[in-house]
């Protein structure tokens, strides 16, 4: 079981259900684990799918969304290329890029935040957003305010949007009120939250279905052409 196999799981939910087929994530990894299970070789298979779940997420949301992200004029690179790739290895794209992402800790050197997803304008190579995907928010969504409170401190970087993006299986963000802990992060700490489930959520302007992603990017990219940003 590989990304590749992934995604030609969702590739085949895509022939059936079209824009919809985001919804179908968690199905498409309940099968890709019963897979994943016959080829194992080892003592403890859940160690290994959740290894395996956590770190392909990423990667067919980042396949899902790509295209039409370039349609925009916008290009897309995985957060965890760009933090291993090191100095003379780096392009000068890719080295500008980390430039204006980076954290400044003073004394302690400039870091990277993690994040899994960057968009950014290729041509300046402005970061407009960042995206942390997954599969329920308690692993990380608090990290995830965490960076965005660390970027929005500096003038360099407070204009980068971060996003959460989650199939939410444990249900968090199902109900807006009485908000859970994970949901309350996203409403006051993030940019915003888009889900891949087939259970419809009580919708905000921080927290909607994952099929208003693109839409709210291309608001997002036009109202900074109208500011001059």
């Amino acid at each position: 079981m590989t990304i590749k196999d992934l995604i030609k799981l969702y590739e085949t939910r895509k022939k059936i259900y079209g824009k919809e087929a985001y919804r179908y994530i968690s199905s498409l990894l309940a099968e890709a684990k019963t897979q994943h299970k016959k080829d194992f070789k080892g003592a403890d298979h859940e160690q290994s799918w959740r290894a395996f779940k956590g770190k392909n997420l990423e990667k067919l949301i980042e396949h899902i969304i790509t295209d039409e992200v370039r349609s925009l004029g916008l290009e897309v690179v995985n957060g965890n290329s760009l933090e291993r790739t090191k100095g003379e290895n780096l392009s000068k794209e890719m080295s500008l890029l980390k430039r204006n992402l980076l954290i400044d800790y003073g004394e302690y050197g400039s870091h990277l935040p993690d994040v899994d997803i960057i968009i950014y304008e290729p041509t300046t190579n402005k970061v407009i957003a960042v995206l942390s995907s997954k599969v329920t928010l308690r692993e990380r969504i608090a990290q995830t305010g965490y960076w965005k409170i660390k970027l929005a401190s500096n003038a360099v970087t407070k204009h980068i949007k971060v996003y959460f993006i989650t199939p939410d299986e444990d249900g968090t963000l199902t109900i807006k009120k009485p908000a859970k802990k994970g949901r309350a992060i996203i409403e006051v700490d993030l940019d915003g939250s888009y889900v891949l489930s087939e259970t419809n959520i009580d919708e905000s302007s921080k927290v909607k279905m994952f099929d208003k992603f693109i839409d709210d990017l291309k608001k997002l990219i036009n109202g900074r052409k109208i500011d001059g940003k």
